[in-house]
C-alpha cells in the first residue's frame, strides 16, 4: 500500500527534480521513490560493510583483491 509524504526542497533542487523529470521522461515521484531506494540500500551496504569490516581485517582481508585470492 503506498502512503504518501511530504517534504521541503530547495527551489534549486526542485528545478532540477523536474528537468530530470522531462529530460527521463519520469514522474517526479518516480524520481524520488527511485533515488530513496538507491539510498537506503547504499546506507544498508555501508553499515553491513561496517560491521563486517573488522573481521575481514582481522583475517587479512583488506582489498577486494585479497576477497577472491581467499575464495
Amino acid at each position: 500500500m503506498s502512503q504518501s509524504i511530504t517534504i521541503r526542497i530547495p527551489e534549486n533542487i526542485r528545478k532540477e527534480l523536474e528537468e530530470l523529470s522531462k529530460s527521463e521522461n519520469k514522474s517526479l515521484s518516480d524520481l524520488v521513490r527511485d533515488s530513496l531506494k538507491k539510498f537506503i540500500m547504499v546506507y544498508r551496504f555501508r553499515k553491513l560493510r561496517n560491521t563486517v569490516l573488522p573481521f575481514a581485517e582481522a583475517q587479512g582481508i583488506l582489498t577486494d583483491e585479497d576477497v577472491f585470492e581467499n575464495l
